[in-house]
């Protein structure tokens, strides 16, 4: 299981006084007003960042960090993400996941034939559809409803799904 978990992307800096514009990647942006702090993954280090304000425009999350106070300071973060450590991620319903324990898993049918693997999770207004790479149908687009998804077992790595008629 991952250790952190993304929960957006800076996507460009918001006006001259140090606030970043960012892309949320959690299910519950409103997360962003009790949060303390975000761990900012440049690629080749991590940064801790203490949050000093948090507002909301559109669908972005606008951002102060404490001690950085203009526009020079936070151009270079753009498109790095910001991440928390699970112990600070939100808390999981019955038969919720994060998609960072999901993805890669294997994915069986019902008979227990390896079927492929699940490779994104794509957001849709109704629900979620799991893109599954299988070595022999190319890439199978299965939607995350009980119909179709039998069990996740996360420990093991294993979803089990029932293949309904036109889904391959």
């Amino acid at each position: 299981m991952e250790k952190m978990l993304k929960v957006g992307v800076i996507t460009s800096t918001h006006g001259i006084r140090g606030e970043v514009k960012v892309f949320p990647t959690t299910d519950d942006p409103g997360r962003f007003k009790v949060l303390k702090q975000v761990i900012l993954d440049t690629g080749k280090d991590t940064l801790q960042l203490e949050i000093e304000n948090v507002k909301f425009f559109k669908q972005f999350v606008i951002l102060k960090f404490k001690g950085i106070d203009n526009i020079n300071d936070v151009e270079r973060y753009k498109r790095c993400a910001l991440l928390v450590e699970r112990q600070d991620a939100v808390p999981l319903e019955d038969g919720e996941y994060f998609v960072a324990d999901m993805l890669g898993m294997k994915v069986q049918t019902e008979d227990g034939e390896l079927f492929g693997t699940l490779v994104d999770v794509m957001e849709t207004g109704a629900n979620d559809v799991y893109v599954i790479a299988s070595p022999a149908h190319g890439e199978v687009l299965v939607p995350a409803i009980r119909e179709c998804i039998q069990n996740i077992d996360i420990e093991q790595g294993m979803m089990t799904i029932h293949l309904m008629e036109g889904l391959i």
